[in-house]
């Protein structure tokens, strides 16, 4: 009885107790990522901002509306009261991804960036219809969008106008002809890195977007007179320059 007590015990498997980790059997647990498949990384930073329990400062291109160009457009135009001033009623920032009806995932990208870019949620847009020619159903994401009121709109108008205008390639200067005859202005980015704060290093695709500037004039030269006031870089500005210091070096 002995003998067979101690054959027992030599089958047991030696370091008894409980398996050591990662000891679990072939093909359990979780799969391991494939090349290429792993999960997306987040291009918005998950530190906390230095400056989250500092005041806000006003923004400072909402200051030289009110101080500078209002008054200044309100004598150009003889206006009397100062709400007949035009001023800026709300940005809208568009991107239609048609890519996303193969790809799903490209929209998770394109909505990081325009949170990146605004400092606002985006909202993701539906198909309102479906087209059999090109694959797409109704209620089927196909792009984002951002509307942008108040603070935020003032600080993102003065960062485009300051930093991102001047990068962009070849640039010469923003048509007068973008105009809808009811005082708002649009135009068109070619691709999303002009804006300083995305990361080339992040950038899976490059596309573009539309930015609709809406204001409240009526009339599409009080319109332009606000923007051109505001700094925004309209093609021939230099040209008209020129053309006057030289009439008044002639007089």
């Amino acid at each position: 009885m002995a003998k067979e007590e101690k054959k027992k015990e030599d089958k047991k498997p030696s370091g008894g107790g409980a398996p050591k980790s990662g000891g679990a059997p072939k093909g359990g647990g979780q799969p391991k990522a494939q090349k290429g498949g792993g999960e997306r990384k987040s291009m918005i930073s998950k530190t906390p901002h230095a400056g989250r329990d500092l005041p806000v400062p006003p923004p400072r291109l909402r200051e030289h509306y009110r101080s500078v160009v209002k008054p200044k457009l309100m004598k150009q135009f003889g206006f009397t009261n100062t709400h007949e001033a035009p001023s800026i009623e709300k940005i809208v920032l568009n991107v239609g991804l048609g890519e996303a009806i193969k790809q799903p995932k490209m929209l998770d990208t394109v909505v990081d960036e325009l949170s990146i870019i605004t400092g606002q949620r985006p909202v993701r847009k539906k198909a309102k219809k479906s087209i059999a020619n090109y694959g797409l159903r109704q209620g089927q994401e196909i792009g984002a969008a951002v509307t942008l009121r108040g603070a935020r709109m003032w600080e993102f108008l003065d960062r485009f106008i300051s930093a991102t205008v001047p990068r962009i390639r070849y640039f010469r200067g923003l048509s007068t002809r973008s105009f809808d005859g009811r005082g708002n202005y649009s135009l068109g980015v070619k691709e999303q890195m002009i804006f300083p704060e995305i990361n080339f290093d992040m950038v899976e695709q490059i596309h573009g977007m539309d930015i609709t500037i809406v204001t409240t004039a009526g009339r599409d030269d009080h319109a332009l007179a606000l923007l051109r006031e505001l700094g925004m870089p309209f093609r021939g500005e230099d040209k008209e320059k020129g053309q006057r210091a030289t009439a008044a070096a002639g007089n």
